[in-house]
C-alpha cells in the first residue's frame, strides 16, 4: 500500500504574547480504501414508471479495521424513462481514502422472455453476451477488439436492451474510464442477431462498432 504524507494544523496561542501561530504537524498514513459490499442485488430491472428501492450495504477499512458509512448517490436515475441507470455507493475512511461500487438499474418494458445471450463477432473478434437481469446484459468486449493481440483494450460492460430496437450503455464507469454510447441499436431479425454501437471511452474510436450472434 502507498505511503501518503497528511499534514495536520494545530492553531496554538502564545498567551505571553497574545499572538495567534499555525503549527503544523505532519505524519504518514498508509493509502488503505474501504470496501463497500451490496447486501442485496447489484444488478436490478424495474418497469417504466415502477419504483427502485436501494438495496443496501455496507463498508469495512480491513487495514485499519474500521466500519465505515455508506453513501447512495442515486445519480440520473428516472424510473419514467427507459436506460440503464447507474446507482454509485461510496465510503470514506477516517483519511479520506474513499472506495466504491455500483448497482446497475435498468428501466424497461422489455418481456423476460428475451434472451440474446451467446457468442458474437465484430469482424473476427468475439464478444460474449450474457443475460443478468430482464432486460440487463453483460458483454464481454464492449470494444470488439482483438483479445488475443489487444488484451488490454478489452474492456467488459453492462447494457439495457429498452425496446425490440434499441440499447442503452448510459454512463458507467470501466477500466479504462467511463463509458457512453450513441447510436445504440438492436436487430431481431430470424437468425441475424446484430448490436451496433459508437463508444465513447478513452483509447477506443468514434466508429459505429457492430456484433452479430453466431
Amino acid at each position: 500500500m502507498r505511503k501518503i504524507l497528511i499534514a495536520v494544523t494545530f492553531a496554538a496561542i502564545a498567551y505571553a504574547g497574545c499572538k495567534k501561530k499555525d503549527n503544523t504537524i505532519s505524519m504518514v498514513v498508509t493509502a488503505s480504501y474501504p470496501t463497500v459490499k451490496i447486501t442485496g442485488p447489484q444488478y436490478v430491472s424495474i418497469l417504466v414508471g415502477g419504483s427502485f428501492t436501494p438495496p443496501s450495504a455496507t463498508a469495512y477499512d480491513s487495514f485499519y479495521r474500521q466500519s465505515c458509512s455508506v453513501v447512495k448517490n442515486l445519480g440520473t436515475l428516472n424510473n419514467n424513462v427507459p436506460g440503464l441507470y447507474t446507482v454509485v455507493y461510496s465510503a470514506k475512511n477516517q483519511y479520506g481514502f474513499v472506495g466504491s461500487t455500483n448497482v446497475y438499474v435498468a428501466v424497461t418494458n422489455i418481456t423476460d422472455s428475451l434472451d440474446i445471450s451467446g457468442r458474437y463477432l465484430r469482424g473476427t473478434n468475439p464478444a460474449y453476451i450474457t443475460k443478468i437481469a430482464r432486460g440487463l446484459f453483460r458483454t464481454s468486449n464492449v470494444g470488439g477488439d482483438d483479445t488475443a493481440t489487444q488484451a488490454s483494450s478489452v474492456i467488459p460492460a453492462v447494457f439495457a436492451v429498452t425496446s425490440d430496437t434499441t440499447l442503452d450503455f448510459g454512463s458507467q464507469l470501466t477500466s479504462a474510464g467511463t463509458l457512453t454510447a450513441s447510436s445504440e441499436v438492436l436487430s431481431l431479425a430470424p437468425g441475424d442477431t446484430t448490436l451496433s454501437y459508437a463508444i465513447s471511452l478513452t483509447g477506443f474510436g468514434p466508429q459505429v462498432r457492430s456484433f452479430t450472434k453466431q
